[in-house]
């Protein structure tokens, strides 16, 4: 089985912001160097930097609107955009309460609101409690644009490393033995278990598709993407082989 690596995606703050990269960094403690390094609890969640689960987050499954936000890493922090906000330059470990003010009502009311700006111990604040890479197939996304019956941009999934050149849904096959993109080897862990944020399209923050109606419908899951940890480490680069 081969592909080629034809995106990378890292979202420095989770749930707040997608950076495409041309590379990334991969290692077994901090998995993709630079993603979900920081993360904004909620009002409810424990006031602890350790792990914690997506549900005391900021994240899109609960606030849509934070699927319209981009980023960029920048030598004075993260620039962060959204089309209903003006761009926002900031240090998180200096000035962590501009992100709160600057989401406003991004954030739907009802719900436990911005409360600390957390850094993520090194394995990153990731949906699991290991420090995952997540990789995706860019025909599979193809299959399911095509069930939706409109496009279904790839940063809804909020995946690390896209893979071109597979069959739909051959990414499951990946999951029986170690692969190496590049000069990284990578160990297979699980299938990724969807929730609502995929229903949030990136270019307006708005609700537009029932994601996981699509999927089990036409393929009887709720999975999407499969997870891996980094055996050994390296630069990944967009152009990079599977084998």
């Amino acid at each position: 089985m081969t592909g080629t690596l034809a995106h990378i995606w890292r979202h420095p703050i989770k749930g707040i912001g997608s950076e495409a990269c041309d590379q990334a960094d991969l290692t077994p403690d901090h998995a993709v160097v630079g993603d979900r390094t920081w993360a904004l609890l909620n009002a409810e969640a424990d006031d602890t930097d350790d792990w914690q689960p997506r549900r005391n987050f900021l994240q899109v499954a609960s606030g849509p609107a934070l699927a319209a936000v981009g980023a960029v890493s920048t030598d004075n922090g993260v620039l962060l955009t959204h089309p209903d906000r003006d761009p926002l330059d900031f240090k998180p470990d200096t000035a962590p309460e501009t992100l709160g003010a600057w989401i406003g009502d991004l954030w739907p009311t009802g719900r436990p609101g911005p409360a600390r700006l957390v850094k993520a111990p090194p394995q990153g604040m990731t949906d699991v409690p290991y420090a995952s890479v997540s990789i995706g197939n860019l025909s599979s996304l193809r299959a399911l644009s095509q069930r939706a019956g409109m496009h279904v941009d790839m940063r809804r999934f909020r995946i690390n490393l896209w893979l071109d050149g597979l069959a739909p849904f051959e990414e499951i096959d990946l999951l029986a033995g170690d692969i190496t993109i590049g000069g990284v080897t990578l160990a297979p862990v699980e299938p990724i278990e969807r929730c609502r944020a995929p229903d949030a399209n990136p270019q307006n923050g708005h609700r537009d598709i029932g994601m996981l109606r699509t999927l089990e419908d036409g393929w009887n899951t709720r999975d999407f993407g499969v997870y891996f940890k980094v055996k050994s480490g390296g630069t990944v680069a967009v152009g990079d082989r599977l084998t």
